[in-house]
């Protein structure tokens, strides 16, 4: 029996115990504006409603790498970790790291305050490309895509974004007509 998936908080968003296990990667799906609190929410695939909402650190070096525009972070991978340093006032609490990103040409290094007016260094490395998926063909894609479409809404959000990005290119993109197209159909169908 495994017993890591015994140990999941009850959360709805990622918590630094999830991986305490080890660091997972994630690809990003959406970037919402969130909370006063928590103003940034990151999708991934998988994320199963817990979606990362990172700190003000993990934003600096988010910007810092990728810049302020989160449309673009769609597509791109995090390397998260748990750092069982992370404070939070008086106590140790643990925290959510970033230890590889995709998209960057180099090791990025920003200077993050650790208390007040004390900085330290922290890095970020590249991660390796992603292995290029095969496209497949067009009317393979369509002929699922209808299947889906045909099924919920949800269904066909799932299959999207699972989809290589050279596929959903082929398909016309997130504003193209197909897409369109099969999110009205699976209106109002009901989720499996």
């Amino acid at each position: 029996m495994n017993l890591s998936n015994t140990i999941t908080p009850k959360s709805d968003q990622l918590n630094a115990d999830d991986l305490l296990t080890g660091p997972r990667t994630i690809k990003i799906t959406g970037v919402e504006s969130g909370s006063a609190e928590q103003p940034v929410t990151i999708r991934y695939q998988g994320d199963d409603g817990r979606p990362y909402k990172p700190g003000k650190g993990m934003r600096r070096v988010l910007v810092s790498m990728w810049g302020g525009n989160g449309d673009a972070y769609i597509g791109r991978r995090l390397t998260l970790y748990c750092d069982k340093t992370i404070t939070f006032g008086a106590d140790t609490t643990g925290g959510i790291r970033i230890s590889h990103a995709s998209d960057i040409p180099g090791p990025v290094e920003i200077a993050l305050t650790v208390k007040r007016g004390k900085r330290k260094p922290f890095r970020v490395e590249p991660l390796a490309p992603e292995k290029v998926a095969e496209i497949r063909p067009l009317d393979e894609l369509i002929a699922a895509g209808d299947a889906i479409a045909a099924q919920s809404l949800d269904a066909l959000k799932a299959w999207w974004v699972k989809l290589a990005e050279g596929e959903r290119v082929v398909l016309g993109g997130s504003s193209g007509e197909r897409l369109t197209a099969w999110k009205t159909a699976a209106q109002g169908k009901a989720a499996a």
